[in-house]
């Protein structure tokens, strides 16, 4: 053995979201000067940093690397302790390798997101909305859900499952029943605000608010129609009962008749060699263009636009297959492409990553998330691209667009949303999407920022995106708006698309 090491402390805590820092102590108790390279091992690897990453040492000397542990505020950093270790190679003793080994703690944070889905519901009898409620924190979430009138007592609930259990990076789906105390047979229809709220021991309740839109029984339109039929029907009755027939002599109107009867009289002799009319032959209507029934054909037609979306396995290499390939190399969803791969193209490598991302998207959120349902199984459409952008936002945070400075997420902002709220691609949408396409292959292959200011025109499309989802336009990307986007949801979702733009699907960047 000729390296000595010790770790100051050897164990000790982290928040995620912040880092702290571990000494390593390393003595040269060898006899020639080596070079000593460091290696992070474990399942926490990825988020250790060593500095410096090598240091060379004399004999009998001592030296020092710091570990810096800085685990995301994920659900991925579970809390709880967790063994990690430094591997020492020496460079003049490849056999002499030795493991440092060390515990560090993630402490606990939770972060809980609820959503009514949808937000308001109606019916007569009872409405059915949803809740859904994701654990975004590091540890198990355990909770009550709860119902109440903000001001009455006007409805009662029905909630199942009342309790759950929620793995860190999971989410749960609590159906609601609400039953109207008192019916409303006519009238105007009635709304009704609720709340069911995600009760936590020692935390405040999540409240999550609601309308429920109570509907009379007998619609007005209904009551009109009843009314029109009964006043016609009093107008049948009183004008049957008041209506007297005349009454007349049939003997005598036949005499008269029989009387005033005309012997017929001799027909008209018609001048020779002039056909009568009837006897004229009918003229046979001609077939447009001339005789013979050889006219033109009725233009044809115009083609509807192209629709090539969503994007398989037959089309050619282009920039968008690339994005989902750069995308998953660097992991999505815990979704990562591995094997060899042709770039821009969707080859067995990287539909097998791009099934995963769906498929594990899909499980997630539930019936809330249908990539592979609306694009199909391996194919890159519009929800799976919105999807897939949308991953570059770690959490689901509201993100506000400053107008007066530069940033970098605006790009990333304005292709998802393009994506999201676009059922036809034409040239100026190509261009766009092919311009933020790039800088966002660009930032995840080697970090180089475009950064733009944002401008009204944007807060116009956030309004328009959540317009198309029935959600409040405030223009800023709320929890809400970008959870909708990491789900994929898209403008007309049960459609494909259509693409017009001339130059579709462009080719891959170099």
């Amino acid at each position: 053995m000729t390296t000595w090491t010790f770790l100051e402390p050897a164990s000790t805590t982290v928040d995620p979201g912040g880092s702290t820092t571990v000494r390593l102590r390393l003595r040269n108790t060898g006899d020639v000067v080596d070079e000593y390279r460091f290696e992070a091992v474990g399942d926490i690897a990825p988020y250790v940093s060593v500095e410096p990453p090598s240091i060379r040492l004399f004999p009998g000397t001592t030296g020092i690397v710091e570990l810096t542990f800085a685990p995301p505020r994920t659900p991925d950093a579970t809390a709880g302790p967790h063994p990690y270790g430094v591997r020492v190679l020496p460079t003049e003793h490849p056999g002499a390798t030795t493991v440092a080994e060390g515990n560090i703690t993630f402490t606990t944070f939770m972060e809980v997101r609820a959503e009514l889905v949808p937000q308001t519901v109606k019916g007569r009898f009872r409405g059915r909305p949803k809740l859904a409620v994701d654990n975004l924190g590091n540890t198990v979430l355990t909770a009550s859900i709860g119902g109440g009138d903000k001001s009455s007592d006007d409805l009662s609930y029905e909630i199942v499952p009342s309790n759950v259990q929620i793995e860190p990076g999971r989410a749960a789906f609590v159906n609601a029943t609400l039953k109207p105390r008192q019916i409303t047979w006519v009238g105007q229809k009635q709304q009704r605000p609720y709340e069911l709220s995600v009760r936590r021991s020692g935390f405040e309740p999540l409240v999550v608010n609601g309308t429920y839109v109570q509907r009379t029984l007998l619609p007005m339109w209904m009551m009109t129609t009843l009314s029109l039929l009964l006043a016609l029907t009093v107008t049948g009755l009183v004008l049957w009962f008041t209506y007297k027939a005349p009454v007349r002599t049939l003997a005598q109107e036949k005499l008269q008749q029989t009387a005033a009867t005309a012997l017929p009289e001799e027909p008209t002799a018609k001048p020779p060699g002039k056909p009568t009319q009837d006897a004229a032959p009918t003229a046979q209507p001609k077939a447009p263009g001339g005789g013979g029934g050889g006219g033109k054909k009725p233009p044809a037609e115009a083609k509807p636009p192209r629709a090539p979306l969503p994007i398989t396995s037959q089309d050619k290499p282009n920039l968008f297959v690339q994005f989902a390939q750069v995308r998953l190399v660097e992991g999505a969803a815990g979704c990562k492409l591995t094997g060899t791969y042709t770039v821009g193209k969707l080859d067995e490598a990287t539909t097998q990553a791009l099934e995963c991302f769906q498929q594990t998207n899909d499980s997630r959120f539930g019936q809330f998330s249908q990539l592979a349902k609306t694009d199909g199984l391996g194919n890159l459409g519009r929800t799976t691209m919105t999807a897939l952008l949308a991953a570059h936002f770690v959490a689901s945070k509201s993100l506000a667009l400053n107008m007066n400075e530069a940033s970098p997420e605006v790009p990333w902002v304005r292709n998802i949303l393009l994506w999201g709220t676009q059922g036809e691609f034409d040239d100026g949408d190509l261009a766009t999407t092919v311009k933020y396409t790039r800088a966002n292959i660009d930032y995840l292959r080697k970090h180089i920022q475009l950064q733009e200011k944002a401008t009204q025109a944007d807060t116009d499309r956030i309004k328009e995106y959540q317009g198309q989802f029935g959600a409040e336009q405030t223009g800023v990307l709320d929890e809400t708006t970008l959870t909708k986007t990491k789900l994929g949801w898209v403008h007309t979702q049960d459609t494909a698309g259509t693409v017009t733009a001339k130059d579709w699907l462009p080719a891959p960047m170099k």
